[in-house]
């Protein structure tokens, strides 16, 4: 058989795009089937790794809600009965839209729309598991795990040789085509003691494809936070119109015009592109408008919830109603901490009822059913999950961590994660746990999966192949997209 020889895709003129591996065309038996060279490409152009199958590029936008800490399931999505009292949840179960399905008296709303998007009770790291955050939270932002963990346990810090965040690597391959802020990430930066923003960069692509991040003044428990959200970089000087601007932009042009050999030194830099995509970003003025939270009715934001975590939904919402392409809200607590933390290792019981349940009750399900009334939810793919869930007993370590009795430690091995919007079945759960949420006993999800099925929603093949720092190539993410999530 001839194989076709070269790296694939290193010599076209969109060579970011790359092939995935089953694009390497083998030559030779197929032109018995009247194939030619000539015929595979023009066949390869037409199609896709993921065309035809369900979910295939039905999604414009994503919206990824990563509730870091690590949720319990047992408390929130998944309760079990008939369990030692170790075990079970100290709330009581409620029903939900979906037959038989109960969550806990701690989301109330949710249980009220259920019926419009799908649970995955079978979210599992197997056959390893990562107990720490960081390492955790890298996973399913990048698809890769870290190379680097420090005697602690941490991660080394952020740098130009990490894998990208998916939200890098999506408005790489798709980039936007109107003046709009491609991806953003807020209220807070991800995080586990002093490591911050692992896994939240581009990475090896280049700080072109990284987030605008919006992080607004104040800690973690100040929840006015978003009502003093700063937009100085997009803002104009009320000295300088639009016009005034793009008139200096002609005059750099002709600057330029007259400095080849400085134009020849930067060109690999692109910096007319990414001038000109300021520049317009700036005139056009939607980015600024989509942060002017006083503009949204009183109601509506009281829907959301008056925190930091409901009035972010609601800024996300916007952020894509003005045609942002990925958004990112992290929750808004550190990920090892107190107060609203999901990370309960003591006090689950008093923390969980009064402090991070009822806000994630409150924003997500307004957010859902906003998305759902505006008809968002047709081309906007929603995610919320934690980088894990919580220990099936109590009061025990599987992290090298000390629980109290009202306490979870870390669980990768099973916890829960909802998917909604573009093409996702509604009112659908899929996979199961078993009867302590220990394990899945049914169609088990790993989180990279999850990520190849983002990619998928996007018309992004999970395998197409990307450069790192080394010029080596690497899958976007090791891992089959899960159609079965689609309708």
């Amino acid at each position: 058989m001839f194989r076709l020889p070269g790296v694939p895709g290193k010599d076209l003129c969109d060579s970011h795009l790359g092939v995935s591996r089953r694009d390497i065309l083998r030559v030779g038996g197929a032109s018995m089937l009247g194939l030619t060279l000539n015929n595979i490409f023009r066949a390869q152009a037409a199609s896709s790794g993921g065309a035809g199958r369900a979910g295939w590029g039905k999604a414009k936008q994503v919206l990824m809600i990563y509730l870091q800490g690590g949720p319990s399931h047992l408390d929130l999505w998944d309760p079990k009965e008939n369990v030692p009292d170790n075990v079970r949840s100290a709330f009581k179960t409620i029903p939900t839209k979906i037959p038989g399905h109960h969550f806990t008296e701690i989301l109330p709303q949710l249980a009220k729309v259920n019926d419009k998007f799908t649970m995955i009770n079978s979210m599992s790291y197997t056959p390893n598991g990562l107990f720490n955050h960081t390492a955790a939270i890298y996973q399913i932002m990048t698809g890769y795990t870290t190379d680097k963990v420090s005697p602690s346990g941490q991660l080394e810090p952020p740098n130009a040789k990490d894998y990208p965040n998916f939200g890098s690597n999506i408005i790489r391959l798709k980039p936007m085509d109107e003046p709009m802020l491609p991806f953003v990430m807020l209220p807070r930066p991800l995080q586990e003691s002093n490591v911050i923003g692992k896994g939240g960069t581009a990475g090896f692509l280049g700080k072109a494809y990284d987030p605008y991040t919006l992080f607004p003044d104040g800690d973690d428990l100040d929840m006015g936070k978003m009502d003093r959200i700063k937009i100085d970089d997009l803002q104009l000087r009320p000295d300088l119109f639009s016009l005034r601007l793009k008139r200096r932009a002609k005059l750099r042009d002709a600057i330029n015009d007259q400095m080849p050999v400085i134009e020849n030194a930067v060109k690999d830099l692109s910096l007319d592109q990414y001038y000109d995509q300021a520049l317009n970003l700036i005139a056009s003025g939607r980015a600024r408008d989509a942060f002017a939270l006083d503009r949204e009715n009183e109601k509506l934001r009281d829907r959301y919830g008056r925190n930091t975590f409901g009035q972010s939904a609601l800024l996300a919402r916007r952020l894509l109603e003005a045609g942002t392409r990925v958004v990112e809200l992290i929750w808004p607590k550190v990920a090892n901490s107190d107060n609203h933390s999901w990370d309960h290792h003591v006090g689950l019981t008093t923390r969980m009822k009064s402090q991070s349940g009822p806000m994630l009750d409150q924003g997500l399900s307004a957010l859902i059913e906003d998305l759902d009334q505006r008809g968002m939810l047709d081309e906007t793919l929603v995610v919320a999950l934690g980088e894990f869930g919580r220990s099936p007993e109590k009061g025990v370590s599987t992290s090298g961590n000390g629980n109290s009795a009202d306490g979870r430690d870390h669980w990768p091995y099973c916890y829960t994660a909802v998917v909604a919007g573009a093409g996702i079945k509604r009112g659908y759960i899929h996979g199961k746990s078993d009867k302590t949420g220990s394990a899945p006993v049914e169609n088990p999800v790993h989180p990279t999966e999850l990520l190849a099925t983002i990619y998928h929603a996007m018309g992004i093949d999970p395998e197409t192949i990307v450069y790192n720092h080394l010029n080596q190539p690497r899958e976007l993410v090791k891992a089959k997209p899960v159609t079965q999530l689609f309708a």
